[in-house]
C-alpha cells in the first residue's frame, strides 16, 4: 500500500457533527442594523429633502414658465390675425391678403414659435435637475454635442429644407393662392410647410417642392401685373386713326364691369414699338390686379379686332401678300408627258445626257 493510502485510512472520517451550521442573526445584531439605518436616514433626509424640493421647484418653475409662454404666442398669433382681418375692410387689403394664406402662415409661425420656446425651456429644466443630483454634466453635453454634429452631418438636408421653410414664412415670401416661379416648379401654392411647399401645376399635377432647393422665387401674384397687347397693322394705315381706335377702345373698356376693378391704371397706347416694310407694330399697355395680365389682354383683343374690323383697318400677321398679286402656277414649268415622247422636242434635247464631239485625228504624211 502507499502511504497516502495509509495515510486516508488513517484520518477518521468526518462526522455530520463537525459541519459548519450558519450563523442565525441575533435580536441584538438586527438591533444594530435597525439602529444604523436610523442614524443614516437621520443624517441624510435633509439633504434628500432639499434635493427633492430643488427638484419639484425647477419642475412647477418650467411648466408655469413654458405654459405662459406658449399662451403668449397664441396670443400674438391671434393679435396679429386681428390686425389683418381689420385690413381686409379695406380695397387694398382685400385684394393682397388672403384667407386661407393668413390662417396658414400664423399657425405655421405660432407651432414654429411654441416647438422652440418647448424645447429650450424643457431642456434647461432637465439639465438643472441633473445638476440637483450632483451629475456630472460635462460627459453628456459632450456626447450630445457630437450626436448633434453627427446628425446635423447627416441629415443636413432635412435642417435645410426646415431653415429654408422658416424664413420663407417668416419672410412672407409666398402664401396659399400665389402664383409663383421656384425655378424647379412653377403652378399655384396650395399648401406651405417648414420642409416641403405644394404647388399645383398649369395642368393640374402637384408639384411637392422641397424649400431647401428653392435657389429664387419669382411671386406673380404680389404688387401688380402688366398687359401689354401688340397690334400689326399694314404700314399704309393712318396712324391718327388707328390711335383713335385704340383709345375708344380703352375708355370703353376701362369703365365696364369687371374690368374696371381689374385695371389699375388706364390703357395706355404707348406708340410704335417697331415698323417694317409692309407693317408697324403698336403698342397698347395697362397695370392690372396680380394674376389677371392674360385675361385683360385676351378681351383687350377681342375688342381691338371688333372695333378695327368696324373702322375698316386689317390687321395682319407676319410677311404679307397684296391681295392684287397673282400667285405663281408650280405647274407651269413642268412640260407635259407628250412633249418628252418626241425625241425632236427641246424638252428631250435638253433632258438628253451630253455626248462628247468625235476628236478628229492628224492625216497621216
Amino acid at each position: 500500500m502507499s502511504l497516502s493510502a495509509v495515510l486516508l485510512a488513517a484520518s477518521p472520517s468526518p462526522s455530520p457533527s463537525d459541519t459548519p451550521t450558519p450563523a442565525v442573526p441575533s435580536l441584538q445584531d438586527a438591533q444594530e442594523s435597525a439602529t444604523n439605518a436610523a442614524s443614516w436616514v437621520e443624517q441624510n433626509w435633509s439633504t434628500w429633502l432639499a434635493v427633492g424640493l430643488r427638484v419639484l421647484l425647477i419642475l412647477v418653475v418650467a411648466g408655469v414658465l413654458r405654459m405662459f409662454v406658449r399662451r403668449a404666442i397664441t396670443k400674438l398669433i391671434d393679435r396679429m390675425n386681428r390686425t389683418a382681418q381689420a385690413v381686409d375692410g379695406t380695397a387694398i387689403g382685400g385684394l393682397l391678403v388672403n384667407n386661407e394664406r393668413r390662417r396658414q402662415r400664423s399657425q405655421a409661425i405660432g407651432s414654429v414659435l411654441r416647438s422652440v420656446a418647448s424645447f429650450i425651456i424643457m431642456g434647461t429644466a432637465a439639465l438643472m435637475v441633473l445638476g440637483a443630483f450632483e451629475i456630472n454634466l460635462a460627459p453628456l453635453l459632450a456626447s450630445a454635442g457630437v450626436a448633434g454634429v453627427a446628425i446635423g452631418f447627416g441629415a443636413r438636408n432635412l435642417v435645410t429644407d426646415f431653415l429654408s421653410g422658416v424664413f420663407m414664412i417668416l419672410e412672407d415670401q409666398y402664401g396659399v393662392g400665389d402664383t409663383i416661379d421656384a425655378g424647379v416648379a412653377s403652378g399655384e401654392v396650395i399648401e406651405v410647410g417648414l420642409r416641403v411647399t405644394k404647388l399645383r401645376g398649369d395642368s393640374g399635377e402637384i408639384w411637392y417642392v422641397r424649400n431647401g432647393e428653392v435657389k429664387r422665387i419669382g411671386n406673380l401674384s404680389q404688387g401688380w401685373a402688366t398687359a401689354g397687347v401688340d397690334v400689326t397693322v399694314r404700314a399704309s394705315e393712318d396712324l391718327d386713326k388707328v390711335k383713335r381706335v385704340l383709345g375708344e377702345v380703352a375708355e370703353k373698356m376701362s369703365k365696364e364691369e369687371p374690368w374696371n376693378e381689374l385695371l389699375w391704371s388706364p390703357i395706355e397706347v404707348l406708340g410704335l414699338d417697331s415698323v417694317l416694310l409692309d407693317s408697324m407694330v403698336v403698342r397698347v399697355s395697362a397695370k392690372t390686379m396680380p394674376g389677371k395680365s392674360l385675361t385683360v389682354e385676351r378681351e383687350l383683343r377681342w375688342r381691338i379686332k371688333r372695333a378695327f374690323d368696324a373702322a375698316d383697318i386689317r390687321i395682319v400677321g407676319g410677311a404679307t401678300v397684296l391681295a392684287d398679286e397673282e400667285a405663281a402656277d408650280p405647274a407651269a414649268a413642268v412640260a407635259a408627258p407628250s412633249v418628252f415622247a418626241n425625241s425632236e422636242s427641246p424638252q428631250s434635247a435638253a433632258a438628253s445626257p451630253l455626248v462628247p464631239a468625235p476628236t478628229q485625228r492628224p492625216a497621216p504624211k
